[in-house]
């Protein structure tokens, strides 16, 4: 059997045998759409979800339910103060407590791609760098006015840390335990993992992912399982595959603790300790959501193309139209 993260599949779609026998309507249901979309190469599944993640809100409860704060905020914005639904909403409570170095309203990530492009779709692109005829839409209106919203958060509002160009996954975990951000956009996994010695712990709250114009979308993060052509256990692999769908709520129990099946999140979603289910569960299933492009070349076209051009985003003064320009043509160069 085969593990394979989800920019993997197309390259390896040749090399494993099609699923499309344990793919009933019954079991497509249980899954979010974009899982289901993801799944097939050509026609073809060529995976089973085993676990799936997305980019949620985590926020400071201590921040938003001071009675202080909320007074300050409604007198300055003129709405009450809460998690943050969309662009608008988010970069005001962002500006409103960024306070002068010892605390910013959020963080911005240059070497990671994954948080540009759930704006992008936030944005409501048919898709992120490809649309699904395989045609370079990296400089649409929807990709411009993501990196717009994205990068101004640093370079105009200035409401995150210093170094944004270099912050990544586990540097914006550490300056949102440290208190050092009010916000952050961030894997629903990590709720639960928030340590005990932190200064947020039992402190954080979480929200679904922002919305744009199109509405709430993110980039799924799942993990599938393939039967290899090479086997000599093809029956037994796909029985095993079989049995994970059927018991994937045991994958909760997990120290990743995610599942695949709609039903596993649903179980536990309202239960306490799980209060990042339900956020999550909304983020998956909303219609604007969907898998990156599915072409061998993608994580090429991550390392060369997508986080140069957002570090080089995140200078002020940058152009942004002209660097969407130049990435298309990069990208257009790779899928030669």
């Amino acid at each position: 059997m085969a593990a394979l993260d989800a920019i993997w599949l197309t390259a390896f779609a040749l090399a494993v045998r099609p699923l499309d026998d344990l793919f009933t309507p019954e079991v497509q249901a249980d899954l979010f759409p974009a899982l289901v979309t993801e799944a097939q190469v050509e026609g073809q599944f060529v995976g089973m979800p085993v676990w799936t993640n997305a980019e949620v809100l985590f926020y400071r409860k201590d921040l938003f339910e001071d009675a202080k704060e909320q007074a300050d905020f409604q007198g300055r914005f003129g709405y009450a103060l809460a998690p943050p639904t969309d662009w608008q909403q988010f970069s005001d409570v962002a500006t409103f407590f960024t306070r002068g170095g010892d605390l910013y309203g959020t963080d911005v990530k240059g070497a990671v791609e994954t948080e540009y492009l759930a704006h992008v779709l936030q944005a409501g692109s048919p898709g992120v760098v490809l649309d699904d005829e395989g045609n370079v839409i990296i400089d649409n209106e929807q990709h411009l006015a993501a990196l717009t919203f994205y990068s101004d958060l640093n370079n105009e509002l200035q409401v995150s840390p210093p170094g944004a160009a270099q912050l990544d996954w586990g540097g914006a975990q550490n300056l949102f335990y440290q208190g050092q951000t009010a916000m952050m956009r961030f894997w629903a996994h990590a709720y639960p993992l928030t340590p005990e010695d932190s200064v947020v712990a039992g402190k954080v709250g979480v929200a679904p992912m922002i919305a744009g114009p199109a509405g709430v979308a993110a980039i799924p993060g799942p993990w599938y399982l393939s039967v290899p052509e090479a086997t000599g256990k093809a029956e037994q692999a796909t029985d095993f595959i079989r049995f994970a769908y059927e018991n994937n709520a045991l994958s909760l129990q997990s120290s990743l603790g995610l599942a695949a099946r709609v039903s596993a999140y649903e179980e536990l979603a309202d239960q306490p300790g799980y209060e990042h289910f339900r956020p999550l569960l909304d983020t998956l299933a909303a219609p604007a959501t969907k898998p990156r492009p599915a072409t061998p070349e993608w994580q090429q076209i991550v390392d060369t193309v997508l986080v140069p051009m957002i570090q080089e985003s995140l200078n002020p003064g940058a152009d942004y139209a002209g660097l969407l320009a130049n990435a298309k043509n990069d990208v257009e160069r790779l899928l030669r």
